[in-house]
């Protein structure tokens, strides 16, 4: 019952509480100042599967997306704030909003599990005593979001999302990715991949608050909320990234398609013949195959002498074009490299259709089918 009517005030509800910062908002704006995290997010996605060098352009993106799928997400967790009364954004206000997505709910429960753990560990490494373990029991994350389920559950279905221990296929799947990136890189780039790993935006917390721009919020999130929305925001990273190296997999030509295979042939031979054409067209117009004027006069054998000797020396032009030529290959090959690096990044065209198909569904009530579809994307987070 309690569900119900909270769903009903938050869908009849017209005007936001952070209206105000929803278009305002955007990346440190109230000081002036912009703040990115596109070269974090170049190091994020990296780690999860992208190339050694993530394009700039896709992870601009990637922070735009997760900006807006964030801003989203404190606009309904203020709304829920504030029906129940609270001051501020409580880790209880983001549970309620994930409470449809069962297996992000549960991966949200073993974060909060993880970071109990983490801080016991922790106060026992400071402690001078660490045999004793019984004043370090306490799971004030586990047991907030246990009281908090357990108070809206009706059937018991949330509750026994923090006893089960499935296996996680989709994090199953990023470690099989990883470890079929990892198997042949050479020990600088594994140090790299290894750095990148440990990026998270919880490590730069001052920075993450003000890319929301909380101080300019009527209803701020607490400490654990933020913990949780820095979680949620790297989870967004990550889906992305999977949903995008999908997509890639599917735009990559197919040898066992056969039209694939004449479309690439057809290309093949039009490239071939145009760069012939053009080889042909060069070799006609250069000075080696242009003869040279016959001179006339006296100064004819002088002339040839002079000639002859430039054609031996250093400054000949048989040897300044032989230079010129292995200077257009050294582009060439420097262009191929970066254009092949090119290839093997993520595009934003991967990124832009990721998007539109895990937004598109299909059926008759499809508009309806999410309490949280808002200006046109649906939450990646939750």
């Amino acid at each position: 019952m309690r569900i119900t009517t909270m769903s009903a005030k938050m869908s009849s509800s017209a005007a936001s509480p952070m209206s105000a910062s929803s278009t305002g908002a955007g990346r440190g704006s109230g000081s002036g100042k912009a703040i990115s995290f596109i070269p974090e997010l170049q190091s994020m996605m990296f780690a999860l599967g992208d190339a050694r060098r993530p394009l700039h352009e896709t992870a601009a993106l990637v922070e735009d997306i997760v900006h807006t799928q964030l801003i989203n997400l404190l606009h309904q967790a203020a709304e829920v704030a504030l029906l129940r009364g609270a001051r501020v954004i409580s880790p209880e206000d983001i549970i309620f909003l994930m409470r449809k997505d069962k297996k992000k709910l549960r991966r949200l429960i073993k974060y909060m599990q993880f970071r109990d753990y983490k801080s016991k560990v922790l106060k026992t490494i400071d402690d001078e005593d660490p045999l004793d373990s019984d004043k370090y029991s306490s799971n004030k994350r586990q047991h907030l979001a246990q009281d908090f389920l357990s108070s809206i559950d009706q059937t018991g279905e949330f509750l026994s999302l923090v006893e089960e221990e499935e296996v996680d296929e989709v994090k199953q799947e990023r470690l099989e990715r990883i470890e079929k990136m990892t198997r042949n890189m050479d020990s600088s780039l594994y140090s790299d991949f290894c750095e990148s790993r440990q990026l998270s935006f919880s490590k730069k917390a001052s920075k993450f608050r003000e890319w929301l721009d909380c101080s300019s919020l009527d209803v701020k999130p607490n400490a654990m909320s933020m913990e949780i929305l820095s979680y949620l925001a790297y989870e967004t990273v990550a889906q992305v990234v999977d949903l995008a190296l999908l997509v890639k997999q599917d735009m990559t030509p197919k040898m066992g398609d056969p039209f694939q295979q004449a479309i690439s042939a057809t290309f093949i031979q039009y490239c071939n013949s145009s760069s012939e054409a053009a080889s042909t067209k060069k070799e006609s117009d250069s000075p080696e195959n242009t003869p040279p004027s016959t001179p006339s006069g006296p100064l004819t054998a002088g002339h040839q002498g002079k000639m002859h000797s430039m054609a031996q020396g250093n400054g000949g032009p048989n040897q300044d074009g032989s230079s010129k030529v292995k200077q257009r290959k050294r582009k060439k090959s420097a262009a191929a490299c970066g254009a092949e690096a090119q290839s093997s990044a993520i595009q934003p065209a991967h990124i832009r259709e990721a998007i539109r198909r895990y937004s598109h569904k299909i059926g008759p009530l499809s508009p309806f089918s999410s309490a949280y579809h808002r200006n046109g994307m649906t939450f990646l987070a939750c």
